[in-house]
């Protein structure tokens, strides 16, 4: 039975705090850089641009990301509006990440006179990459986690992360600190990982079956099915 609960907080530095969650969308970048720099040169295109072009999508994706959670979850910041643009941060959506940083993308490639296509098959790997390590920020954060679940590696969440339908008793009971819920983060981690790995071999190996922007519709219809069959699991008594 895993019964271990994570501090959120990696470091503070004086009136600076340092988030685990942070740090896994700031080392997500970094493999998901090396990744689509390899990805580019094998497939001939100017790997040089990668760099800032990775700069504008990413505060483009952080940008719909926060306003995709944001409205998703509007009850937790009607009250107070400041929440939305004060830190810490504690949440981003990840389709609205994809589609703010879809339409920079392709402002970027339009401006650099890159084939936009065959950039987005580069690209979907990476997106793949950067989803299973930056999952583990939400582990840290006590979200995305499932309903209940007897299954030897459930995951506990403390009271005060748990959501409506979910909240414990006042005062917690020995039910409520000893119930166990599906770690959703971890699906969706193990789901990126098998996805850069296919799309890799897909895009090595039947790279002459393919148009340019097949790799990428790929990404997308894996992720979708993932993520409509994982809210079966969340929050679901």
């Amino acid at each position: 039975m895993f019964d271990f609960t994570p501090d959120p907080v990696l470091l503070v530095l004086g009136p600076l705090t340092i988030g685990w969650y942070g740090l896994g969308y700031a080392v997500g970048l970094a493999a998901t850089y090396m990744v689509m720099v390899r990805l580019a040169r094998r497939a001939g295109e100017r790997a040089e641009i990668l760099a800032n072009g990775m700069i504008i999508v990413a505060v483009a994706a952080l940008i719909g990301g926060r306003m995709y959670h944001v409205i998703d979850q509007w009850a937790l910041y009607k009250d107070d509006l400041l929440k939305i643009v004060m830190p810490p941060y504690s949440g981003l959506g990840v389709y609205g990440g994809i589609a703010t940083g879809i339409v920079a993308a392709y402002l970027y490639a339009r401006y650099k006179r890159a084939p936009f296509p065959r950039w987005t098959d580069i690209v979907a790997p990476g997106l793949f990459t950067m989803q299973a390590i930056a999952r583990w920020g939400n582990f840290f954060n006590q979200e995305l986690y499932g309903s209940p679940t007897t299954l030897p590696w459930g995951i506990p969440i403390e009271c005060q992360y748990r959501v409506a339908d979910l909240l414990c008793s006042n005062p917690p009971t020995a039910s409520d600190l000893a119930t166990r819920f599906h770690p959703l983060f971890l699906y969706e981690s193990i789901s990126g990982v098998l996805g850069a790995l296919t799309l890799i071999w897909i895009g090595f190996h039947l790279r002459r079956h393919l148009r340019p922007g097949d790799l990428f519709l790929l990404f997308l219809v894996w992720y979708g099915v993932v993520r409509f069959s994982l809210e079966t699991l969340r929050h679901a008594n």
